[in-house]
């Protein structure tokens, strides 16, 4: 494909997405709370959709596709663990709401230092989610550079495509923070379902005359890839360490859990998740078929992360609808990548410098907050040119890192004894373990660092917990709270 029409179509996405972020901007006001959760007044329909967009990055018709490619449908098995992950939003997200409401939170970080009564706490969380996010931001960038090397034969140099997808990313998250991203997010999402969904059924159809042909064409070439756990690149280990952290992935995700805060209502949360459920369903089973249909067509690919790109060069799809594709795929990547950044830009403002001088003015945390939406989007920029791993691989260890936040979110609501050094304690050396076992090849008993960062975390939090002293008075008056709220509002 000529790299002038990936352009073409990149800049022509570009300047849609610049024109809704500019309209999104008419109302923002220069503080804190606008910036970074829009002052809790995004509907739940936009809330689904930034919500959505946010969640499905390139990880999805790149990475998921890719593990797919490698490993067959128990890819798809893994990733409906995320969806099943859903009741914690429908469980927690009231929750979160609440507590933000009235509290007045602007990053889950903020949330945990205050139920524990520690700036401490507040500090390393935030942190701890910087480390570990950075490189799922940077997943992204590979992900689009990867991609329109591939479509375009190489005329689009890999480094290319991350700065491309990292300006855009700034521009769209600097202009307007979390209006701007929400509003880009609810474009982005329509795009990514629309196309993604007209893709496959060009390629079902134009490839195999539809489903029947298409897994007719599986069982007789390749069955492997139609068993569970398929052709040996899944085995119970293996599954579980990688879908353990996208099952807790609402919560131990800051950029997501911090979407808990924006709907204007809880009406709005409720529609929310509704909307999230029926987009993850649908993109989940494209991003599956897409990677079998690449299995089919292009079976000696040297690796799975290249199944998209190879695919979308080959003849069997129009080149609008490659471009369109290329487009969706763009989108994915660049609503996770400027959710991201923002939510760590408001951790630093909120989490770090507020924490440590209480005093600060509303201004200046503003001012810093935003100027760290370019930085972060550079740092990550930076690690993606290091062109580290399989794409979905280190999606799963970033988020295998941040699980060790998660028991503290449960204590946070529902155990009065949790306390502030057991917090840390299990956040510090959890997250230490999770960054040795996946980057040393540590496997103890044969199981991955997506389930040994928990248990160790869980143990810890509990142990240590015991053995201090809990914020008593605090976590009294917290909890009575979120549970008078929910029975007042119907939403237990």
């Amino acid at each position: 494909m000529k790299a002038s029409y990936i352009y073409l179509t990149v800049l022509a996405y570009f300047l849609l997405g610049t024109i809704v972020a500019l309209y999104a901007k008419r109302n923002m006001v220069r503080d804190v709370s606008d910036f970074f959760i829009a002052n809790r007044t995004i509907s739940g329909f936009v809330a689904a959709l930034t919500y959505s967009a946010t969640t499905y990055s390139a990880f999805m018709l790149v990475g998921l596709a890719g593990l797919t490619y490698i490993g067959g449908v128990g890819a798809w098995g893994f990733e409906l663990i995320y969806l099943s992950g859903l009741v914690l939003v429908a469980f927690f997200g009231p929750r979160f709401w609440l507590a933000g409401k009235k509290y007045n939170y602007i990053t889950p970080s903020e949330l945990l230092g205050d139920r524990y009564q520690s700036k401490g706490l507040q500090v390393v969380t935030a942190v701890g989610s910087i480390i570990f996010l950075i490189p799922y931001s940077a997943v992204q960038l590979i992900g689009i550079g990867t991609l329109m090397e591939g479509m375009s034969g190489g005329a689009i140099p890999f480094m290319a495509g991350l700065l491309i997808a990292t300006f855009v990313a700034i521009i769209w998250a600097y202009i307007g923070g979390m209006r701007a991203v929400a509003w880009t997010d609810s474009l982005q999402a329509r795009i990514m379902l629309i196309v993604s969904s007209v893709s496959v059924l060009f390629g079902v159809y134009g490839a195999f005359g539809g489903f029947g042909g298409l897994f007719a064409s599986l069982e007789a070439k390749c069955p492997e890839w139609l068993a569970v756990p398929g052709p040996g690149y899944f085995n119970p280990a293996t599954f579980v360490a990688l879908a353990l952290p996208w099952f807790f992935f609402s919560l131990s995700n800051p950029q997501v859990s911090q979407r808990l805060f924006i709907p204007r209502s809880l009406g709005a949360m409720r529609t929310m998740v509704m909307g999230f459920m029926v987009f993850g369903f649908i993109y989940t089973f494209v991003s599956i078929v897409w990677g079998l249909l690449a299995r089919l067509l292009l079976p000696d690919l040297p690796s799975g992360d290249l199944a998209t790109p190879s695919l979308l060069a080959l003849n069997i799809i129009p080149i609008s609808i490659s471009l369109l594709v290329l487009v969706g795929i763009t989108a994915a990547a660049i609503s996770t990548i400027n959710s991201i950044i923002l939510t760590l830009s408001s951790m630093v403002s909120q989490d770090i410098l507020k924490a440590m001088n209480p005093a600060i003015a509303e201004s200046r945390l503003f001012n810093v907050g935003r100027l760290f939406v370019p930085l972060f989007a550079i740092v990550a920029f930076l690690f993606a040119s290091l062109k580290l791993g399989l794409i979905a691989v280190l999606s799963v260890a970033s988020s295998a890192g941040l699980l060790v936040i998660v028991p503290a979110i449960i204590g946070a609501f529902f155990w009065k004894r949790g306390t502030a050094a057991g917090a840390i304690t299990s956040i510090v050396i959890g997250g230490i373990v999770a960054f040795w076992f996946q980057f040393g090849g540590v496997k103890p008993l044969g199981w991955g660092p997506g389930v040994w960062s928990g248990i160790i975390a869980t143990v810890l939090f509990v142990v240590v917990s015991l053995l201090t002293t809990p914020p008593r008075e605090k976590a009294e008056e917290f909890m009575t709270y979120i549970n008078g709220a929910l029975k007042e509002n119907n939403a237990i």
